[in-house]
C-alpha cells in the first residue's frame, strides 16, 4: 500500500460527521489465506476500534472486492454453528487471498450492534424458542442496530473509488450508498449452512430481506444431513 503523507485526513480525521474516525497504525499481516496489511482505526466518540485488512494496493481502485464484516466472537473465534459468521469471514479471506487486491473491514459491532453480553442474553431467549429478530425486540433493540459510518470512512480513507460487496444483505448496500460509497456490484456469500443455524439464516431471508434462495438453502441442509 502507498504510504500516507503526514498530516493527511488519515491522521486528523475528516471534517463533519465522519470527523470522529482516525487512522492509528498500519502493519503487515501474513495469514493462512495470504499476505495482507492491517490498518487500525479508532472511533474517538465511542472508543470502538475497527480494522481494515487490505490485500494489495487498493488506492484509486475501482470495483474492489470488499467484505464489510461485523465482529462475531462466537462464530469468528469459537467456531459456533449457531450462525454463519465464522464461515463468511474465512471464505471472504480466502477469496481475497486469491486476488491481487481487496479489503475486509472488521467492524467492532458484536451481535448486530447490541454487544456481547446482550447477545448472550439473546441466545438464551432463542433457546426458549424465539428467533434472532424476536429476541432483539424482546430486549428493546431494533432487529439490526449496526451502523456503517466507520466502513464508509475507512473506504474513503483507503482511496477506493467503487466496491463490489461480498454480502447477502440489501440494507448494508443501501446504507453504504447513502453514506457516499459507490457500490458497483455484489457477490453472494451463502456459506456455512448447517442444521444448527438453518432457522437463523431463514430468519435473515424472511424478516431482514437477505438475498437468499430459501428453497436451495433447505435442499443443501437436507443433502448435508443425509
Amino acid at each position: 500500500m502507498k504510504e500516507r503523507r503526514k498530516g493527511s485526513s488519515a491522521d486528523s480525521g475528516h471534517e463533519g460527521g465522519a470527523g470522529r474516525f482516525r487512522r492509528i497504525v498500519e502493519a503487515r499481516l501474513p495469514t493462512e489465506f495470504g499476505n495482507f496489511s492491517v490498518i487500525a482505526y479508532e472511533d474517538t466518540g465511542s472508543g470502538s476500534e475497527h480494522l481494515a485488512i487490505v490485500r494489495g494496493d487498493v488506492e484509486g481502485g475501482k470495483n474492489v472486492l470488499v467484505r464489510v464484516h461485523s465482529e462475531c466472537l462466537t462464530g469468528d473465534a469459537l467456531g459456533s454453528r449457531r450462525c454463519d459468521c465464522g464461515e463468511q469471514l474465512r471464505t471472504s479471506m480466502r477469496m481475497l487471498g486469491r486476488r491481487r487486491k481487496g479489503v475486509l473491514l472488521y467492524l467492532r459491532q458484536e451481535g448486530r450492534g447490541i454487544g456481547l453480553m446482550n447477545k448472550m442474553i439473546a441466545y438464551h431467549i432463542q433457546d426458549q424458542g424465539a428467533d434472532t429478530v424476536e429476541a432483539n425486540l424482546l430486549l428493546g433493540f431494533e432487529p439490526d442496530e449496526r451502523s456503517y459510518d466507520a466502513a464508509a470512512y475507512i473506504l474513503k480513507d483507503l482511496g477506493i473509488l467503487s466496491v463490489v460487496l461480498l454480502t447477502n444483505n440489501p440494507d448494508k448496500i443501501e446504507s453504504l450508498r447513502s453514506l457516499g460509497v459507490r457500490v458497483s456490484g455484489r457477490v453472494p456469500l451463502i456459506v456455512g449452512v448447517n442444521r444448527s443455524n438453518i432457522r437463523y439464516i431463514v430468519t435473515k431471508k424472511r424478516k431482514l430481506n437477505h438475498m437468499i434462495d430459501e428453497n436451495q438453502l433447505l435442499k443443501d441442509v437436507k443433502k448435508r444431513s443425509a
